[in-house]
C-alpha cells in the first residue's frame, strides 16, 4: 500500500477516500452501500486521512480495506479484533474501523469479539449481516433463522440464531446501533454516531447477499410491511412505529416484557428511549425486538451509548504512571536481568 501523506480534514471529499481499482463484489450486494456510506462520512469527521485504518477479516466484507484508500490490513478469519487492538494500542491516536461479517465476527471470530467488547477498546465495529456465509458459497452462519436451508443444512438449520445486538450488549458494550445498507441517509447518521463514540462501537448493519439469501431482510424494505417492521429510535422520543399508530410499553409482571399497544395520544404510555441509561436492562429488552420476537417491529438507530473509559486509554495511563514511577527503561534492561542465563558449550553460569 502507498504511504498516505498528510492532508488536511478540512479539504477532504469522498474521492479521497476511494482506492483505485475495481469493487469485486457481486452486482446487487448490500456491502456497495456501505462501502459509499463510509466515504461519504470520514470526510467529515474532520480526523486527517493518514489518521484512518480499516482491519478486516475474512469474508465478502472483509475486502474492504482494498477498497479504501487509507491504511488497512486483511487479516485471518476471526482475527480482525487482535490485530485492530494491537493496532490501536500501539497507535493510540488512531481512527480504527474493523470490518467484518456475521460468520467471520461472530463464529471463529466470536470470542475475540467479546472480549474486544468488554474491554472497551476504542474501536469501531462494522458487522455486516446477511445471515449467511457467501465467500464460501452459502452455508448457513450463526445469524441464519432456524430452518434455513442451506448447502450445510440441507434439511434445514435447527441452531436457533444469534442476535448480535444482544451478543454486544451482553459483552458490555458502550455503545451499541442497528442500521441497514438499503437505508444509506440511516446508515450514516449512525456511523457519524459511531465515529463520535470513546471506546467500542459496534454496528449492527443488516445487509442482502442477492446470491445465496436474497430477500432476507426484504420486510424492512417492502412498501407494504416497512411501516410496521421498523420503529426508528431517538433519544428521549417514546417507541412508536407504523405512523406512530402503535408504541411499545413495558408490561408489568414479575418479569419484564415489551408489548405493543395502540396510540390513543397518550403517548407517556410508552418507553422512552434513553441510550445513556447505564442499566442495560431495557437496551436489552429493546435489542430483541423483532430479531427475536418477529412480531414486533425490529429496532433501528442508536440502543446504547454511554461513557466509561477505555482499554487503550487505560493502557496509556497505566505506562505513563510507570515511566514516571520507575523511568523509560531499557530494553537492554528487561533482557538481560537478574534472572538471565549464559550457556556455553562447556559449563552453563548464572550472571
Amino acid at each position: 500500500m502507498a504511504i498516505i501523506t498528510n492532508t488536511d480534514p478540512s479539504t477532504l471529499t469522498k474521492k479521497d477516500f476511494v482506492a483505485e481499482g475495481d469493487v469485486k463484489w457481486c452486482p446487487g450486494c448490500g456491502d456497495y452501500s456501505i462501502l459509499s456510506s463510509v466515504q461519504t462520512v470520514l470526510p467529515t469527521l474532520g480526523i486527517p486521512k493518514e489518521k484512518f485504518a480499516f482491519i478486516s477479516g475474512i469474508g465478502c466484507s472483509s475486502r474492504f480495506p482494498y477498497y479504501m484508500d487509507t491504511y488497512g490490513f486483511h487479516t485471518i478469519h476471526g482475527r480482525a479484533l487482535t490485530v485492530a487492538s494491537g493496532v490501536k494500542i500501539s497507535n493510540p491516536d488512531l481512527s480504527v474501523w474493523v470490518v467484518t461479517g456475521d460468520g467471520d465476527g461472530l463464529s471463529i471470530g466470536g470470542n475475540h469479539t467479546m472480549h474486544a467488547i468488554r474491554r472497551n477498546m476504542d474501536l469501531k465495529i462494522l458487522l455486516f449481516n446477511n445471515r449467511i456465509y457467501g465467500l464460501t458459497k452459502g452455508q448457513y452462519s450463526p445469524t441464519s433463522e432456524q430452518g434455513k436451508v442451506t448447502k450445510t443444512s440441507l434439511m434445514g438449520s435447527i441452531d436457533r440464531p444469534l442476535n448480535p445486538v444482544s451478543f454486544a450488549i451482553a459483552s458490555g458494550a458502550t455503545f451499541v446501533a442497528r442500521t441497514a445498507a438499503h437505508n444509506p441517509k440511516h446508515l450514516q447518521e449512525t456511523l457519524r454516531a459511531a465515529a463520535a463514540h470513546k471506546g467500542t462501537a459496534f454496528v449492527e448493519i443488516l445487509q442482502n447477499c442477492n446470491i445465496f439469501n436474497d430477500g432476507t431482510f426484504a420486510k424492512y424494505l417492502n412498501k407494504d410491511t416497512k411501516e410496521v417492521e421498523n420503529l426508528f429510535l431517538e433519544d428521549g422520543k417514546p417507541l412508536l412505529f407504523d405512523k406512530d399508530s402503535k408504541g411499545i410499553v413495558l408490561e408489568s409482571g414479575s418479569h419484564p416484557k415489551l408489548t405493543i399497544e395502540a396510540n390513543d395520544g397518550t403517548t407517556n404510555k410508552f418507553i422512552t428511549h434513553d441510550p445513556k441509561a447505564e442499566d442495560t436492562t431495557m437496551a436489552y429488552l429493546i435489542g430483541r425486538l423483532g430479531i427475536d420476537e418477529p412480531s414486533m417491529p425490529t429496532v433501528m438507530g442508536v440502543i446504547r451509548s454511554v461513557n466509561h473509559v477505555s482499554y487503550d486509554a487505560a493502557v496509556a495511563q497505566q505506562e505513563a504512571a510507570a515511566i514516571e514511577k520507575k523511568g523509560e527503561g531499557k530494553l537492554e534492561s528487561l533482557l538481560f536481568n537478574s534472572s538471565t542465563w549464559t550457556v556455553s558449550d562447556e559449563v552453563k553460569t548464572k550472571k
